[in-house]
């Protein structure tokens, strides 16, 4: 029993805690705080900067909103910061609610709202340019929030969130929020070292647990069980001691595995799909599930209570054709009052966007699935369409989202249940498996903080489904953090201009990326230790009584090398040959097709423009009828026509009557040729012909240890020791690149600017030239200085300007054609002199050993310029080939882009072409879309 001193002492400490910020802060939330939120407000209040790192929903954005809160007892300043518009909008709203308008504010980038209240939410973009700028609302800034700041780690905008935390006034404190990763004590040590005393708050607590499922077929079963086999009890099955993976799901997986392989080594008898002797209907034995269709899983989860919930598929094209699918299936999940709430819901806000637009935005399309409580989710919806699938799912309306990964990095749209269809996805250039990290975000949705008891994670089984795997993606709650941080011309010429060119050295000296390369030495240095020693030993094997065996080695390593050489350059001819002679094909030229141990051959229907700047590529009819599109580099020499078919000129190559026609055609004229037999040219042998190899092989054979007996397996050890040592040697650039490496390449951009004028030839001040630059936020911020400097959009007029722009902005997609196939005259000009000084950019770049500017892409130009034009959007998106969302977004993003230049140029011409192409731009759908996209 306490003393009555123990419990004055501890009334004492409850009466002062009741006067904190804290404790009033506690009593408007209607709910406790969580053990971590209360240490990190804490250190907060005590005038510390936080690190939050905890689950999606464990409710980190308490400490961010308490942060808020001090600033308006304290009549200082705080800025909350999101990596995206529509968090930053989510956010805005919820403060306007807690605080007042008058006290709240909104800044994203085109959008202002109250930008001078004590309390603004905005992206970190936006503070970053105001940092750069020294704007005067940075004065009283007490408070800085950075929402998701493991944004940092995201390639191509990640270096805004380091620049923010290194450029911040030294006396504001910094609350960073972040999901958990493994390596928070890293980032918090870099915290502490570049702003001052930070406590590092981590909880990997969920508030609401999720349970694991794998759906095998209509039926849900659990990931985990107890060693028994039985359902676990009590908190998430992955955490619960002696949980293991379910032995029914584990069989299936061997089972499944075990039939494969039958099929595989036999079944030659059986056709695919007969059953077996004396079968009988119902499962076969170790046959694989039947799938279930994606209507039927909802339906499964609608029955077992798991509603709402958001399915994952990898393709905006899928969530689109999965809605479909549920329509067409006649899945409803909505009763008769919801779908007409929900219809009323979607007029009101769709109601800004003209009627005669609707019908090409799969308005109707879209409502139906809406009034059924489904619906897509994903970049290529009109924003407006997005929020309101949103706003519905939020007031439980929507039922079930098929959305694309986006989903899981932006808006707060928590369900009780996640579905994934696949493990694997496309990043771009090949599929790859969904890392743990990535399934931690996916799942993080489940389980809604104040609504479920419980959140579900559902996987659906496939042939290739390998339940412990997918135990090991639950099991795992966290992924490391790695900087993306690289100097940008805009933050070197922002730079110079503030603190000079040293001081700017010493700054990006203290970036978390150097921070991170500077501890990696360590280890790196240990392993050329052990590399150096084992050397030794393959010197010592590969030694020849002889002569000198590293001298006969390099000499064979230099006739290999130099063979590889000549084949390349060999190849490239031949490409170059390719290229230019499909550019003389005409329509109806027959041609010998590339590949295949016989010869085959087409009829060409036109040429298709290559993506970006490429060439073009023959579209083919070859004689099975097939009508495809052949790429130059397939072809092996240059391409020549054999003999001529006429072609009709309404010739449909969708029609298979026409192209069993044209193929019976092409079949008459071959046989007219012999068979379109071409002559075989032999071409001289480029090795044969070569003096330097001739005279390394006479070495070869003239050296003594040519004819030793041991000769190959010394070379065997040779080769190890070889790529032992260039592995070595690997590492130790690796370790002279990590030491200073931001700020050496901070020094090479800087002489390329200064080489191209924008600063003083000895690096050391700004330029006039860089001052405009300074002005220009944007991936290929130095090209558009270029193109303004030189003149090349001169003279345009807005629709012109706005085509030409466009091709800094868009980017195709692998699905797209990059290379518009008309354009006015002017423009394509303009283009093609941006063009040439990308290509001269890129040029000096690669000599300065800078990241290289990305290649400008007409692919949006010839659309953009019959928008900024005055044409409906029906007709643009149909020349586009694009969705709508795309197309608005890349228009807003076009904008933004357009009204930097009108504040860069100073060219009145330029300034004046660049305001009227942002009114062009900026109308009907593109004017009305909220700003909510990323």
């Amino acid at each position: 029993m306490a003393s009555p001193a123990e419990r004055y002492a501890a009334a004492r400490r409850r009466t002062e805690e009741a006067r904190t910020e804290l404790a009033q802060f506690a009593g408007t939330l209607g709910f406790e705080l969580d053990g971590f939120q209360l240490q990190a407000c804490q250190a907060l209040e005590s005038g510390r900067g936080v690190l939050v790192a905890a689950p999606t929903g464990a409710g980190k954005t308490v400490v961010g909103e308490f942060a808020a809160h001090l600033a308006l007892k304290t009549q200082r300043k705080a800025f909350y910061t999101t990596p995206i518009k529509a968090l930053s909008n989510q956010k805005y709203a919820e403060l306007v609610a807690r605080h007042g308008s008058a006290a709240v504010g909104l800044l994203t980038g085109d959008n202002s709202v109250n930008g001078e209240a004590p309390v603004v939410v905005m992206t970190t973009e936006v503070l970053r340019n105001m940092l750069y700028a020294g704007s005067s609302l940075l004065d009283g800034l007490g408070y800085v929030v950075m929402d998701e700041v493991h944004y940092l780690a995201d390639r191509s905008r990640g270096a805004v969130w380091e620049e923010v935390i290194i450029h911040l006034p030294s006396d504001v404190l910094v609350v960073s929020l972040s999901a958990t990763v493994s390596n928070a004590e890293e980032f918090g040590s870099w915290l502490d070292t570049v702003r001052g005393d930070t406590e590092v708050v981590v909880s990997e607590h969920r508030p609401v647990p999720l349970w694991q499922h794998l759906a095998v077929g209509t039926r849900l079963y659990d990931l985990f069980t107890d060693p028994d086999g039985d359902p676990l009890e009590g908190d998430e099955g992955s955490l619960v001691p002696g949980a293991i993976v379910n032995p029914e799901l584990v069989a299936m997986s061997r089972q499944q595995i075990r039939t494969d392989r039958l099929a595989m080594a036999g079944g030659k008898g059986r056709r695919r799909g007969q059953p077996r002797p004396g079968y009988r209907g119902g499962a076969r034995p170790g046959s694989a599930p039947r799938p279930a269709s994606r209507a039927q899983i909802l339906d499964t989860l609608d029955q077992a209570g798991l509603l709402p919930a958001i399915t994952f598929i990898f393709s905006r094209a899928g969530c689109d054709a999965a809605v479909e699918q549920c329509v067409a299936w006649g899945l409803r999940l909505t009763t008769p009052e919801d779908s007409r709430t929900i219809r009323a819901i979607a007029e009101e806000r769709c109601a800004e966007i003209p009627s005669s637009d609707l019908a090409v935005l799969g308005y109707w399309g879209w409502l139906e699935g809406l009034e059924r409580g489904l619906a897509a989710h994903h970049a290529g919806m009109l924003p407006v369409f997005k929020e309101t699938v949103e706003h519905l799912f939020a007031l439980g309306l929507v039922k079930a989202v098929f959305a694309t990964e986006t989903l899981a990095l932006g808006v707060n749209m928590p369900a009780r249940s996640v579905v994934l269809e696949k493990l694997v996805k496309w990043n771009g250039q090949t599929h790859v498996d969904v890392t743990p990290g990535e399934y931690t975000q996916l799942t993080g949705r489940a389980g809604r903080r104040g609504i479920d008891v419980e959140g579900h994670a559902v996987v659906l089984w496939s042939g290739t489904t390998d339940p412990e795997a997918v135990a090991g993606l639950a099991s795992r709650r966290t992924w490391p953090l790695r900087s993306s941080f690289r100097p940008t011309y805009n933050m070197a010429v922002n730079l110079v201009e503030q603190v000079g060119r040293e001081r700017a050295r010493d700054i990006l000296e203290t970036s978390f990326a150097q921070f991170q390369a500077d501890r990696a030495v360590v280890g790196q240095a240990q392993q050329i230790k052990k590399q150096t020693e084992a050397l030794d030993g393959y010197a010592e094997a590969a030694t020849c009584h002889l002569g000198d065996f590293h001298e006969y080695f390099a000499l064979r390593q230099a006739i290999t090398d130099r063979e590889k050489d000549l084949s390349r350059a060999g190849a490239a001819t031949r490409r170059a040959e390719a290229r230019q002679s499909i550019e003389t094909l005409s329509r109806g030229d027959v041609v010998k097709l590339p590949g295949g141990r016989r010869a085959t051959f087409g009829v060409v229907l036109d040429l298709v423009p290559g993506k970006g700047f490429d060439g073009p590529s023959p579209r083919i009819l070859s004689q099975d009828r097939q009508v495809r599109t052949i790429d130059a580099n397939d072809f092996s020499g240059p391409v020549e026509a054999i003999t001529r078919v006429r072609i009709g000129k309404n010739f449909n190559w969708r029609s298979p009557q026409e192209r069993r026609d044209l193929a019976s055609s092409l079949r008459n004229a071959l046989a007219e040729v012999g068979g379109g037999e071409v002559p075989f040219r032999r071409r001289g042998s480029a090795a044969a012909e070569d003096a330097e190899l001739a005279r390394l092989r006479e070495a070869l054979r003239a050296h003594p240890c040519h004819g030793c007996a041991d000769r190959e397996e010394h070379a065997r050890w040779a080769v190890r020791e070889e790529k032992l040592r260039r592995d070595t040697q690997g590492l130790q650039r690796k370790i002279e690149g990590r030491t200073g490496t931001i700020a050496r390449t901070f020094d090479r951009v800087c002489d390329l600017l200064a080489e191209l004028g924008y600063l003083t030839d000895d690096g050391q001040a700004v330029t006039d030239a860089g001052r405009t630059l300074r002005r220009i936020n944007a991936e290929t911020d130095l090209l558009v200085a270029q193109c303004l400097r030189f003149g090349a959009w001169d003279g345009l007029n807005a629709a012109d300007l706005a085509a030409a722009v466009s091709t800094l902005v868009h980017e195709s997609r692998r699905d797209e054609g990059g290379r518009p196939e008309r354009i006015p005259r002017r423009a394509e000009a303009a283009i093609a002199a941006t063009h040439r000084l990308w290509s001269d950019l890129t040029d000096r770049e690669d000599h300065h050993k800078v990241p290289m500017t990305r290649e400008p892409d007409p692919g949006l130009a010839w659309s953009v310029h019959r928008w900024a034009s005055g044409h409906r959007l029906d007709e643009v998106l149909r020349e586009a080939d694009l969705a709508a969302g795309d197309f608005v977004r890349r228009c807003k993003q076009l904008v933004d882009l357009l009204d930097q230049i009108g504040s860069a140029s100073t060219d009145p011409g330029v300034r004046k072409a660049a305001r009227d192409a942002v009114d062009a731009v900026r109308r009907g759908v593109v004017a009305h879309t909220s700003l909510t996209e990323s």
